[in-house]
């Protein structure tokens, strides 16, 4: 068996795996009333962007080859309902349509289509009077929001909150408007994971508590998650997601082997800062835990990554 891994050019030959830059999407936050980039202490390298340094970046990202880029909006003020997330000039939207002028059809433009950026409670959706998360009162925001983010530019939108129905109503919404062209990335599954950590400061969430009532509760296995997927495929969702990766492998694995469409992974903020301590203390070889923690996704079965090392590597990989 060790003959065909004596030289690196056998190796290579013979790998069954690779990542390809075109593979990758790189997640990107850019928030309201910045001068210049904001640094992310939990997350080095990854910056809180101004609406011209998104630009600069995303090109930058576009030209290495990456396949698409994920867009999350901060504004400066909140409110319960997340206002927000649906306004045309908001940071979010402003964001989205600054990004399809400039590149138009040159990458795939993905938007959060979640309330949880701009509500000052941080939950996914509306709350009701007891304090819960409202399903069908947020579902209704989700439409809205999809009318917003379609028309600022967004190619794919992703259904990230975790109501139950929220693929269908945002197709829906879309469809009645005659917008049947963009897309709908569902998460499914979307785990309640300790992993999203990093991401709250990134996205300066307001959030106390929990997500675990809506979130999908890492103990269960890949059953429950089987029917999410299933769920959000007959609703009309053109590509699955999990989330995060590396934790939930498995679930991917088995996602992927029956999943009628393309299958995506996201490599959380929690990994990325993981692996970042970690090589910054010298415990491990920075360069190729990225990219072994790259092929066991894709060897799980990802067609796509949405990773923040996307621009790094897709450089390396030129």
């Amino acid at each position: 068996m060790r003959r065909l891994r004596r030289t690196p050019a056998l190796r290579r030959l013979t790998a069954e795996m690779s990542v390809q830059p075109a593979d990758l999407v790189l997640p990107m936050f850019v928030a309201e009333g910045l001068s210049e980039p904001r640094a992310i202490s939990s997350m080095p390298g990854v910056v809180q962007h101004t609406l011209d340094s998104l630009v600069k970046a995303a090109t930058e990202a576009v030209e290495a080859g990456v396949g698409g880029v994920m867009l999350f909006g901060i504004p400066t003020n909140k409110d319960a309902v997340g206002s927000g997330a649906d306004d045309p000039d908001g940071i979010l939207n402003s964001g989205l349509s600054r990004l399809k002028f400039e590149l138009g059809d040159a990458t795939v433009l993905m938007a959060d289509l979640c309330l949880d950026e701009f509500t000052d409670h941080g939950h996914c959706g509306v709350l009701a009077v007891d304090g819960s998360v409202d399903n069908d009162a947020t579902l209704q925001r989700y439409a809205e929001m999809a009318l917003a983010q379609a028309e600022a530019g967004a190619d794919l939108l992703g259904t990230s909150g975790m109501m139950d129905g929220q693929v269908g109503v945002v197709r829906r919404a879309l469809d009645q408007v005659h917008r049947s062209e963009v897309g709908v990335l569902g998460y499914a599954p979307k785990y309640a994971s300790a992993f999203y950590g990093p991401f709250r400061e990134a996205v300066s969430s307001s959030l106390t508590g929990d997500r675990f009532s809506y979130q999908q509760d890492p103990a269960r296995g890949v059953t429950e998650a089987l029917a999410e997927m299933a769920l959000d495929v007959a609703e009309g969702a053109d590509i699955v997601m999990v989330k995060p990766a590396l934790p939930y492998l498995d679930i991917l694995s088995e996602i992927a082997r029956v999943s009628p469409v393309p299958v995506a992974a996201y490599q959380v903020s929690g990994e990325y800062a993981m692996l970042e301590a970690a090589a910054e203390r010298g415990w491990i070889d920075r360069v190729r835990a990225i990219d072994e923690t790259l092929l066991s996704i894709k060897r799980a079965g990802a067609s796509m990554i949405l990773t923040y090392w996307a621009v790094e590597v897709a450089n390396r990989s030129a």
